[in-house]
């Protein structure tokens, strides 16, 4: 009986829904079916289409290009310094007050002109004094010679003896050799008297002077006792460019020389304050030894320095050309990415897919990088949009041509 009472009461109170939520659901429905249909009604069936395709992933755009192709001779790069080809330190050959200076300091001055004078007046004196001693000389000699010639005139009508005209003789050898000793000393004091006048001993720069006028400088002909220096001259008409090549450098300069079979005087290509190339110089020297602290080996190029911008102590880049041009492939330098130690660079293939290459690398030449091997000169580079160009992804390809600045 208990178990009747229990399913009656269960059956007297059924479970009952609330009409409110039931009516939201239906009305959530019905617009939403509404709203598509509106759509296709409205858009047509392109509007299915479109949503189709905002789900699908987006092709990334790049740009690529094939490798310029130009004719390039191998080179080499280096740092050097200009230096002069005459550099002369001005020091006085003969003692005394200076008394003149002139020159302003820096001046381009030239050969012959007179930069420095020193007090003349001792020198003119010793110059006087052998100018007349060499007067007496001659006199002395002239004498000698008349009593020579009369003693050989009164030897031979016998009234003279041979051994007055021997002395006679003798004499005026001896007069010869004074007068040729007074000569010379004339000579010595006329040296002394002009080296009074320091001159310029070619067209160059001045520097600064080291003494003032009025100050004792000290001078002397071979340097055998301290000197004075004065002021130091250097040379502008032409300066030397030199610089060192390493071992292996130096092993590829010889290799390709030897190809070639010229002669050693080659034009290099100069670049002054990071400027282009413009300017241009004569190798003419390589030393005949490696220096064996450094590896190097020293080398040098002459360069014309009509307007006189060059300077001694400067820096320069100097490039030297190894070899005759010959073709090959260069892309943009950003083309090129790292690949622990290789290089790659990407391609975007027929299929649009993009696929990297390993590279070897030259140097740089009219803003791009020369591509020694690995590319064909059909393959497409990926020139810009590299981030978005994923190997093995496919990209849209938009094809640019390489630019090549001019070197």
């Amino acid at each position: 009986m208990s178990d009747a009472v229990i399913n009656t009461r269960v059956e007297s109170f059924p479970v009952r829904r609330s009409p409110h939520k039931t009516s939201l659901k239906a009305w959530l429905s019905t617009a939403l079916a509404l709203s598509l249909f509106g759509g296709g009604v409205i858009f047509g069936p392109d509007y299915f289409a479109g949503k189709a395709q905002a789900s699908l992933p987006q092709l990334s755009t790049v740009v690529v290009s094939v490798p310029a192709e130009r004719n390039i001779e191998k080179r080499l790069q280096f740092l050097g310094q200009f230096s002069a080809v005459q550099q002369v330190e001005l020091r006085p050959q003969v003692g005394g007050t200076l008394t003149k200076i002139g020159f302003k300091d820096g001046d381009i001055v030239r050969q012959g002109e007179v930069l420095f004078e020193i007090d003349p007046t001792p020198y003119q004196i010793r110059l006087n004094q052998a100018t007349a001693q060499l007067e007496t000389a001659r006199a002395r000699l002239d004498l000698a010679t008349r009593q020579s010639e009369r003693a050989d005139t009164l030897k031979q009508n016998g009234y003279g003896t041979v051994e007055i005209a021997d002395q006679r003789t003798a004499d005026k050898k001896a007069a010869f050799a004074a007068v040729d000793s007074a000569e010379a000393a004339v000579r010595d004091a006329q040296f002394d008297l002009d080296h009074t006048r320091v001159i310029a001993p070619f067209t160059g720069r001045i520097g600064t002077h080291e003494v003032s006028v009025g100050n004792l400088v000290a001078g002397s002909r071979a340097a055998t006792s301290p000197t004075t220096l004065l002021a130091t001259i250097v040379s502008v008409d032409s300066v030397y460019l030199n610089f060192d090549m390493s071992e292996a450098d130096y092993a590829t300069f010889q290799q390709e020389r030897a190809k070639q079979g010229g002669p050693l005087a080659d034009k290099v290509d100069i670049s002054l304050n990071g400027e282009g190339l413009n300017r241009t110089g004569m190798l003419d020297f390589v030393d005949n030894m490696l220096d064996r602290s450094s590896g190097t080996i020293h080398a040098r190029a002459t360069v014309k320095n009509a307007d006189g911008l060059l300077t001694p102590g400067q820096f320069a880049r100097v490039r030297v050309a190894m070899s005759k041009p010959e073709p090959a492939l260069l892309v943009p330098d950003a083309s090129v990415l790292p690949d622990q130690s290789d290089h790659i660079v990407l391609t975007v293939g027929p299929n649009d897919v993009v696929t990297p290459k390993k590279v070897l690398l030259g140097d740089l030449r009219g803003g791009l990088r020369v591509i020694r091997s690995g590319l064909s000169s059909t393959d497409r580079v990926v020139v810009a949009g590299i981030p978005m160009a994923h190997p093995g992804a496919k990209v849209i390809a938009d094809t640019k041509a390489i630019e090549f600045a001019s070197n």
